[in-house]
């Protein structure tokens, strides 16, 4: 069955016990890493390992002993209570023995919990599990978090948050990774625990919040929203020699000039994860609020390119031209 995003948060946070199991995946490994732990602890509580009611498989375990999961499932615990057998970094080289295990799985077997990273929709294992009533199959994408998750977040930070405080964690939670976004929540939840009632101020997040979102990547990002065409070509060499990657790159000019389009927007609200607000703001007055939804729809189209599954054209050439007509557009 396969699952969207609310009925996958739905899912995670309540796993029903009489299914077969999850298989997770995306190319964000984090992630995938974040929701497969919160599934795994809300499925079997917070002293599964202790118990012994959780069994790991790595995915090139599994290859080299495909019987490992058979008898995961079928192993009878010495504690009462929920099962599971989890496989990480699962590939269609495991596909097929997990195939045939979730053949043989009956009730009262332990869940089986596959992760995995990017899949194709002709994927053997997303098949099986879109295609069983009894499992499911979530992707999960680079969506930020919405409302409803930085709200949990929250509570279980024992934080609280209103009004324009939550508005300015929303945007927080566009500008960071979702492991650095946990991170800032733990980060003030210790800052305030010399007032554990008061709510979060945006003070608070000011003091807590990364100076920098991916600054490998600040360069390009001002070089582009600067208009500065005849620098892109070679500081782009410069990335691509660093290993920086074509997808990274797009998701992060889109943070950027969401950034930018939401400065010129609301000229007075907070700016999070940037390391020169000034240099943001002046941006945002030079592109304008219209030019800024024009990049932001050419960078969605280029997004969408690079994840095409019949993209054939070299991915950091296509980043690199949409970056040269975003900055000649700006320049016009």
């Amino acid at each position: 069955m396969k699952l969207g995003r609310r009925d996958g948060a739905g899912i995670v946070a309540k796993p029903p016990k009489d299914k077969l199991g999850l298989l997770i995946y995306g190319g964000d490994a984090m992630r995938v890493a974040l929701k497969r732990q919160e599934y795994l602890k809300a499925l079997l509580g917070p002293a599964a390992e202790e118990e012994m009611r959780l069994t790991r498989i790595p995915a090139g375990e599994l290859r080299r002993e495909p019987a490992l999961l058979m008898d995961a499932i079928k192993a009878v615990g010495f504690f009462p209570g929920p099962r599971a057998a989890f496989v990480e970094g699962a590939t269609e080289l495991v596909a097929q023995t997990i195939i045939q295990t979730m053949g043989d799985w009956q009730a009262g077997d332990a869940q089986i919990v596959i992760s995995a990273g990017d899949l194709k929709k002709t994927s053997k294992l997303l098949k099986a599990f879109e295609g069983n009533r009894d499992a499911y199959a979530w992707g999960i994408f680079d969506d930020p978090p919405d409302r409803a998750e930085i709200e949990k977040l929250l509570n279980e930070a024992k934080l609280r948050a209103d009004g324009p405080v939550m508005a300015a964690l929303e945007d927080l939670a566009r500008s960071l990774d979702p492991g650095d976004f946990r991170q800032t929540l733990e980060k003030l939840s210790l800052y305030k625990l010399s007032e554990p009632d008061a709510p979060v101020t945006l003070d608070d997040i000011a003091a807590c919040a990364p100076a920098s979102v991916e600054a490998a990547v600040d360069d390009i990002l001002n070089i582009v929203a600067e208009k500065q065409t005849t620098l892109i070509g070679p500081l782009m060499r410069r990335l691509q020699s660093q290993g920086v990657n074509a997808v990274t790159l797009s998701i992060m000019a889109m943070r950027h000039f969401r950034t930018l389009h939401r400065t010129a927007c609301n000229p007075g609200a907070p700016i999070w994860g940037v390391r020169d607000r000034d240099r943001v703001m002046r941006q945002s007055r030079d592109w304008g609020t219209a030019k800024l939804e024009t990049a932001l729809t050419i960078l969605t189209d280029t997004d969408l390119q690079l994840r095409s599954a019949g993209q054939t054209a070299p991915a950091m050439a296509i980043i690199e031209r949409t970056f040269i007509r975003l900055a000649m557009f700006g320049a016009s």
